[in-house]
C-alpha cells in the first residue's frame, strides 16, 4: 500500500448521491449531509429543471460530478463534444472533483449506457493512461476513476484489478474513487480476498468512497444500488477507513429510493463505522 498523499482536498465528510425525488428536501432546509454527488450527464444540457435545481442546491452544498459516459477504457477516440459539455458543466458548478468509471461504453459513437469491462493487461493500461491524460488536459484538473463491479474475466489479463488501478493512478497521475460495494461484489463473483484488494491500492490517491447495496443471487452478486448497504460491505468499509484514514464517503441509491430521512440514517451509520475504525484501527484490521 503506497502512502504518498496525492488527494486534491481533505475529506469534506459524508455525502449522498442527489436524486430528483429528494430535491424538495434539500430545498426545504439544511440536511445532515456535508456534500452531494450528481450524475454529470443529467445536467449536461442547457437550461431545464435539473440544472435549475442544481443551481439552487449547490448554493448550500459542495457538489461532486460523477459521470457514466466518459468511456475511458475505449481504444476509439474520445468524444470531444462530450468533453466540451463536461468542461462547461464543471466550470459552472465548480465541483469538488470530477469522476467516472474504469470501463468503456460503446462503439462507433453508440453509447450502450452500460459500464463494459476491459482486460487488465499492458495494452489496456496504456490506452486508459493515455485517455486519462487527454481528459485531464482538456478539463484542466485531475479526475477520479472508479473501480468497476466485475462479472467476467479475460484470458489476456496479466495482473489483478487492484494492480491495474495502482499502475493506472501512478502513470496517469489521477485519483481513485473506491467503490467498496463493487469490491465486495467482484470478490464474491471471482473468489478473491477483498482485503488483498484494499492492501494493493495506493492509499494517498483514494479521494472518495462509494457505499451501496446489491442483489445477492446466491451463486453471484449484482451491483444494483437498490438495497441498503449489507453488513459485509460495512465490515469492508471499516477496514478501508482503518487502512486509508478519513476519506470522503457517500451512499449511492439509484432504485427503490426511500425517503431522504432513511438514506441519511444510513449515512449516519457510515459516520459511526468510520469513527470507530479511526479510533480503533487495530480492531478494524483484525
Amino acid at each position: 500500500m503506497r502512502d504518498a498523499d496525492c488527494r486534491t482536498i481533505a475529506s469534506p465528510g459524508f455525502g449522498l448521491g442527489l436524486r430528483p425525488v429528494h430535491y424538495p428536501d434539500f430545498l426545504a432546509g439544511p440536511q445532515r449531509v456535508e456534500w452531494l454527488e450528481v450524475i454529470s450527464e443529467n445536467y449536461m444540457v442547457p437550461g431545464g429543471r435539473p440544472m435549475a435545481m442544481l443551481d439552487r442546491i449547490r448554493c448550500d452544498y459542495p457538489i461532486a460530478l460523477h459521470g457514466v459516459s466518459l468511456s475511458i477504457g475505449s481504444d476509439e477516440p474520445l468524444d470531444m463534444a462530450y468533453l466540451a459539455d463536461l468542461k462547461a458543466l464543471a466550470d459552472r458548478v465548480e465541483p469538488l472533483w470530477v469522476s467516472d468509471h474504469l470501463c468503456w461504453t460503446g462503439l462507433n459513437a453508440h453509447n450502450t449506457h452500460d459500464l463494459l469491462p476491459l482486460p487488465y493487461d499492458a495494452p489496456a493500461l496504456a490506452c486508459v493512461v493515455d485517455n486519462i491524460a487527454r481528459v485531464q488536459d482538456r478539463l484542466g484538473r485531475r479526475i477520479l476513476i472508479e473501480n468497476p463491479s466485475s462479472y467476467v474475466t479475460f484470458r489476456s489479463s496479466d495482473r489483478t484489478e487492484w494492480d491495474f488501478l495502482a499502475d493506472m493512478a501512478e502513470r496517469a497521475d489521477c485519483l481513485l474513487l473506491l467503490d467498496v460495494n463493487n469490491i465486495y461484489v467482484s470478490a464474491r463473483n471471482h473468489g478473491f480476498d477483498p482485503v488483498d484488494y484494499l492492501a494493493g491500492l495506493p492509499a494517498g490517491r483514494i479521494q472518495q468512497v462509494h457505499l451501496a447495496g446489491h442483489s445477492d443471487m446466491g451463486d453471484y452478486v449484482i451491483d444494483t444500488h437498490d438495497h441498503d448497504v449489507c453488513d459485509a460491505v460495512w465490515d469492508l468499509y471499516a477496514r478501508a477507513i482503518a487502512m486509508f484514514g478519513p476519506v470522503a464517503t457517500m451512499i449511492e441509491r439509484d432504485d427503490d429510493i426511500p425517503p431522504l430521512a432513511e438514506v441519511v440514517g444510513e449515512l449516519d451509520r457510515a459516520r459511526a463505522v468510520a469513527d470507530e475504525a479511526l479510533r480503533s484501527p487495530a480492531t478494524a484490521h483484525g
